[in-house]
């Protein structure tokens, strides 16, 4: 974890967004809807301007779905290379819109194609984030059989992140899904062990268990409500915190 103090009023100095595919679907049913991922990209924006060094993990569950296709029959590995390139395509996307607003950015995937974004090299990603640049990491681990929640874990503890924030559907985490549970209890802080114990579907196990070695907190707020990532930020808003103690 970063050592430094992190600007004034806000709780963290470096994050790593981890946002799904399906966040930038907007209403649609399948791909990108260009306003939701504007939205997005303007969060984004204000929260950089707060003085935080941030970068991303984008999933690619809104183009294709490796795990899924795999059930359906494809090969395993041949499924998992296609769902890192549709990382890929987002992270472009969400490069466009970033830059659109002034924001500069860099693309770093960890499967090389240097014609349109730069390979995934630590101390460089480190150097453009230290320059205030949004690094966007794509390709997931760069391996199959690795989701990118565990991409996300991976890389904020590369960078040296002091919390890994995912941006869901839902302000925090529940007992059950609030959305078909109106009984659903909501957490404001749980321990890592309790999201083992009680097989809470926040991150995969790999990734909760690359947080929890690296005392990474997690927060998990609602990308979509308006000042989700600066609330998050700040501590004024609504979210969950998973950490140690």
């Amino acid at each position: 974890m970063s050592s430094e103090t992190g600007p004034e009023g806000l709780r963290y100095k470096r994050i790593l967004l981890k946002i799904s595919g399906e966040a930038l679907m907007g209403p649609e049913q399948f791909g990108l809807h260009l306003p939701t991922v504007e939205k997005i990209a303007s969060d984004i924006k204000k929260g950089i301007e707060t003085g935080t060094q941030m970068s991303l993990v984008i999933g690619g569950g809104n183009i294709f779905r490796g795990l899924s296709m795999a059930a359906n029959g494809m090969e395993r590995a041949s499924a998992d290379y296609m769902g890192m390139l549709a990382t890929v395509m987002n992270a472009l996307a969400m490069q466009s819109a970033l830059e659109h607003i002034g924001v500069q950015t860099r693309v770093m995937s960890a499967i090389e194609m240097t014609a349109i974004c730069e390979p995934y090299i630590r101390r460089r990603a480190l150097r453009h984030m230290e320059r205030g640049r949004v690094v966007i990491f794509a390709a997931g681990t760069g391996n199959p059989f690795f989701t990118t929640d565990t991409a996300a874990a991976l890389r904020a503890a590369e960078m040296g992140c002091d919390a890994l924030f995912k941006g869901t559907q839902v302000d925090g985490v529940y007992t059950a899904d609030p959305k078909t549970n109106p009984d659903a209890k909501r957490y404001d802080r749980l321990t890592y062990l309790d999201v083992f114990k009680q097989d809470l579907r926040v991150m995969d196990q790999a990734a909760i268990s690359l947080t929890r070695e690296n005392g990474i907190p997690i927060v998990v707020f609602a990308l979509a409500r308006h000042g989700g990532v600066i609330g998050a930020l700040t501590g004024e808003g609504r979210y969950t915190e998973i950490c140690n103690d």
